[in-house]
């Protein structure tokens, strides 16, 4: 009887090690920024992300660009904190994207928008492909029935740094022009990393 518990524990403890979430490390001039991609719970979301990733589009030809604060915002009655990375020009979204995917509500989810957390740049529903942000402390607006959009359909939440929130906060506190970066923030590269 002992045997056949330890045995189950064993075959469970190597199920859940086989079953971990994907780890991302993205690599900038500012520094490294690791996270933990939720592909248990936001499987589409997340999907979509790392087939970025895994094809390398990121690498070298996109950037953080976008920073939002309190201090440049000031049309916006609901105020949010993010740095928003990806390709950042149409012309070099409309050639690099892949075909944007089903929305993944918070609701759905589960992962709210809280520090750290990895989420899809959208206009309406169902248009999220390649843009992403991270959230600078915690931004319960961009969940379901948030108020920053109209739609109330918030954002596609999909993962969390683990470390390096040090270089996100120090992204969005460099000089900008209406939210834009004059100089934005290259990624070198973005990979999986090994279990």
């Amino acid at each position: 009887m002992k045997i056949v518990l330890l045995l189950t524990i064993a075959f469970m403890l190597v199920s859940c090690t086989n079953n971990r979430n994907p780890r991302i490390l993205i690599v900038t001039g500012l520094g490294n920024i690791e996270a933990e991609v939720y592909f248990d719970k936001a499987p589409v979301t997340a999907t979509n992300f790392l087939r970025y990733v895994d094809s390398g589009k990121y690498n070298n030809l996109a950037g953080f660009y976008r920073v939002v604060r309190q201090d440049n915002q000031a049309d916006k009655k609901i105020k949010i904190e993010v740095i928003q990375g990806g390709f950042g020009q149409d012309s070099l979204i409309e050639k690099y994207q892949f075909h944007p995917i089903a929305h993944e509500t918070t609701k759905k989810t589960g992962i709210l928008h809280k520090d750290g957390v990895l989420s899809m740049a959208r206009y309406g529903p169902g248009t999220a492909s390649s843009e992403f942000f991270i959230c600078v402390g915690d931004q319960p607006a961009l969940d379901f029935e948030g108020e920053r959009n109209p739609d109330k359909q918030g954002f596609a939440a999909f993962g969390r740094v683990i470390s390096g929130m040090e270089v996100v906060r120090k992204i969005q506190q460099l000089k900008d022009k209406d939210q834009y970066l004059e100089t934005p923030v290259k990624i070198i590269e973005i990979r999986r990393l090994a279990d």
